[in-house]
């Protein structure tokens, strides 16, 4: 019989606030993974327990909750009393007696509820979907993340940096792992956090925490060096391995530090229109390179302190492609390993791989773990509901004709990609030679500001032709200077402020109908380049379910829907 592990990562009580996932081990090998968000089409299921991500881990092999060997879960309650003075001191800040003493007691019990009955709230849960429940362990937040990183790099040695807004009371973790196990090199204790930071001042400038920081990322290249801006965030926070910023993140959540600014620049924070004026953008992007400035510096330090060039990242802040790449780009960095569900939904991967042998574990190649669907019950749900469909003979070469005629194309196919990126399963697709491309797929389908930019999927073989460092990149994690020759080829995947690009190459190994499209296209135009973006309207996660995508389709600008053999026109 199969032995089974269910790794999970709750968005209640003592486990966090977002990015619910399940993820589930046969026999040590990851066979299926979701996050909650794509089942309850709620961005980022917030303070979800992820009921319908381990029922759909369970219908995967078919079994039930008794089937399972061991549950995971990837925090440590207990380890939230490292934090206990922290909790009482952000209490005695609060104004009027009443309130001090209630925030205080909810200190208490949440303090009581961690020692003593952690479980409660998830063992109440799970006894809805069956009994009896198995044994369940905890494991820490940040090792999680690590294990997320280090097990599937295919690295001997490493050292790894988990680096979010808060695990059980760490913030920055830099761990040395080796084939023989891992350990804490050096930890940054809650509230001196990076991800508290970068929110911070994605709030201040309109956007929501845990959402927009990937919107001010795109917005930083607009703006330039401003002296009085950087001045000022100095006065107040201190970067480098040593970096202190509590100043600003000296209580949880954002509003503390959004007044801080507040004060500081004698401005309020952005309207959240989504238009900003140059002094806006030349925020982001001093945050941005206050950000890059101290990770560099930590990567670099505790590359040379461990005596590795090797290096794997996880945790929230990583899905921050621009600093990815400058951390690539040290002289200290051999190799690069970054995972892609870097952010709390991976704790679920990393749960699972946390008490393997980090060399018995598979080096990671795709993020293809989800649902698929047949043609034949596609079909079935198409008829029921009276939608025209054709079934060409040869889809990607139909796909790759429409697209070099200018059409936007929805791409629903295979196994839904886990993480916040599409790699060409449900994904939107267009032409990268023209700009008005990029400016049709924001304002008619994608329904966002015209500022955004948009990434490229190609072809691993192109990758030397088009970065100036032409390395394979297949999770758009990482960004890339491109080859100046080629940047008229492709503007509508560059970013219009600074020319780079998140790319995710592919090789036929990894998705073969993909890959195929791909090279249909270039035979048909001469570029092996489409541009790829994930298949959800603004706001909402990207698609699960064929009549989810079809949904999309008849509500956004698309032109084509591609859903496995099929067609479907407008």
């Amino acid at each position: 019989m199969p032995r089974y592990v269910l790794s999970f990562k709750p968005a209640i009580g003592l486990y966090g606030q977002h990015d619910p996932a399940a993820a589930l081990f046969e026999d040590n090998e990851l066979v299926f993974g979701i996050e909650e968000e794509r089942l309850t089409r709620e961005k980022h299921a917030p303070h979800t327990f992820p009921r319908r991500a381990i029922h759909a881990c369970l219908d995967h092999r078919d079994i039930e909750l008794k089937d399972v060997d061991r549950i995971v879960l990837p925090y440590d309650p207990q380890l939230r009393s490292k934090l206990i003075r922290y909790y009482v001191r952000d209490a005695l800040a609060i104004e009027g007696i009443t309130a001090k003493l209630n925030h205080l007691r909810r200190v208490a019990e949440d303090q009581l509820v961690a020692r003593y009955f952690p479980l409660r709230r998830v063992k109440s849960q799970l006894a809805e979907i069956g009994t009896p429940i198995p044994p369940i362990e905890h494991r820490e937040h940040h090792a999680c993340h690590m294990a997320s990183a280090f097990h599937p790099s295919n690295f001997d040695e490493a050292v790894v940096f988990t680096i979010d807004a808060k695990g059980e009371y760490d913030s920055t973790v830099v761990w040395h792992g080796t084939e023989d196990g891992f350990r804490r090199v050096r930890t940054y204790e809650h509230p001196n956090s990076w991800g508290l930071f970068y929110a911070i001042i994605t709030e201040y400038l309109g956007y929501g925490m845990f959402n927009g920081e990937g919107k001010v990322m795109g917005l930083a290249p607009y703006g330039e060096d401003n002296v009085e801006i950087e001045s000022a965030l100095r006065s107040v926070i201190e970067t480098g391995v040593d970096y202190d910023l509590t100043s600003l993140t000296y209580r949880w959540g954002t509003d503390y530090g959004v007044q801080r600014l507040e004060e500081l620049f004698d401005r309020s924070r952005t309207d959240g229109s989504g238009t900003f004026d140059q002094w806006e953008k030349d925020l982001a992007y001093t945050a941005q390179k206050l950000l890059e400035e101290s990770i560099c510096e930590l990567v670099d330090a505790y590359c040379r302190e461990v005596g590795t060039g090797n290096v794997a990242l996880a945790g929230g802040v990583v899905l921050n492609c621009k600093l990815n790449q400058r951390i690539a780009n040290l002289s200290a960095v051999e190799d690069l390993f970054i995972q892609p569900v870097a952010h709390d939904a991976g704790l679920a991967l990393g749960g699972g791989w946390i008490d393997q042998h980090p060399s018995d574990v598979d080096e990671m190649s795709t993020a293809y773990w989800g649902p698929e669907y047949d043609t034949a019950s596609i079909k079935r749900e198409l008829e029921t509901n009276k939608l025209e469909y054709m079934e060409p003979a040869d889809l990607e070469r139909t796909v790759a004709e429409r697209l070099a005629d200018g059409a936007l194309v929805g791409w629903f196919q295979g196994r839904l990609e886990m993480g916040p990126r599409a790699l060409g399963n449900r994904s939107i697709l267009a032409d990268p030679r023209s700009v008005e491309s990029r400016d049709r797929v924001n304002e008619y389908v994608k329904h966002r500001e015209e500022w955004r930019p948009f990434a490229p999927s190609l072809t691993e073989e192109a990758a030397s032709e088009y970065f100036i460092t032409g390395e394979e990149a297949p999770y758009m994690i990482r960004t890339f200077d491109v080859v100046p020759d080629k940047r008229d080829e492709i503007p509508a995947v560059l970013h219009p402020a600074d020319d780079t690009t998140r790319p995710q190459t592919v090789r036929e190994d990894q998705n073969p109908r993909y890959y195929r499209l791909l090279r249909e296209f270039e035979e048909i135009t001469g570029v092996p380049v489409v541009l790829n973006t994930s298949y959800n309207d603004h706001g909402e996660p990207i698609v699960n379910t064929p009549m989810e995508a079809v949904k999309d389709f008849f509500g956004m600008g698309l032109d084509v829907l591609a859903i496995e053999d099929l067609m479907i026109l407008k």
